[in-house]
C-alpha cells in the first residue's frame, strides 16, 4: 500500500482535529508498549483513510474518526477498571470528548461509538465503521509486536 502517496490529500481533512489541543493532548498517554496513544491514532486514522479511499467509501469521516477513536485522558492500566470494562466503556467516552471539541457526522459518530464491537456493543453502523474497527485491530497488534520486539533486543 502507497501510504506517502495519499499524505497531501489526508492531511487537508484532518488539520484541525491535528492542531487541536484535546488531540495532541493523547500525545501523553502509552497506548500499546511505547506507542503514545496520538501515534496510535494517526496509524489508525492514516491507513483507515488510505483504504477508504482505494474502496471508494467516505475517506474523509474514516479519517477524522480514526484520530478521535480513543480520545480519553486516563491510562486504564491505573484505573479500577478491567480490561474488559474499558473496552466497554471508553468508545462512548471518546464520543463525548470528541463532541465537545469537533462538529461530528453520524458517521463519525457511529465510526467512535463501536470501535470496539468486537468485545463491546454497538455493532457497527456503516461499513467504514467495520473498516477502522478492523484497522484499529491491525495497528494495535503490530504496535504490540513492535514493543515486545525493542524490549526483546534491549
Amino acid at each position: 500500500m502507497k501510504l506517502k502517496k495519499h499524505y497531501s490529500d489526508y492531511m487537508d481533512h484532518v488539520r484541525d482535529v491535528l492542531r487541536s489541543p484535546s488531540i495532541q493532548r493523547l500525545e501523553e498517554f502509552d497506548q500499546h508498549m511505547g506507542t503514545t496513544r496520538l501515534r496510535h491514532s494517526f496509524n489508525v486514522s492514516y491507513r483507515s483513510y488510505v483504504l477508504a479511499k482505494k474502496l471508494g467509501w467516505d475517506s474523509r469521516a474514516v479519517a477524522r474518526a480514526g484520530l478521535m477513536h480513543d480520545m480519553f485522558y486516563y491510562n486504564f492500566r491505573d484505573t479500577d477498571y478491567t480490561a474488559r470494562e474499558h473496552c466497554r466503556i471508553h468508545p462512548q467516552i471518546a464520543l463525548e470528548n470528541a463532541k465537545k471539541n469537533f462538529e461530528l457526522s453520524g458517521k463519525e459518530s457511529d465510526i467512535i461509538r463501536s470501535h470496539m464491537w468486537l468485545t463491546a456493543k454497538p455493532r457497527p453502523g456503516c461499513k467504514e465503521s467495520y473498516l477502522v474497527t478492523m484497522i484499529d485491530k491491525y495497528c494495535a497488534a503490530q504496535e504490540f509486536c513492535k514493543g515486545v520486539i525493542t524490549k526483546i533486543r534491549k
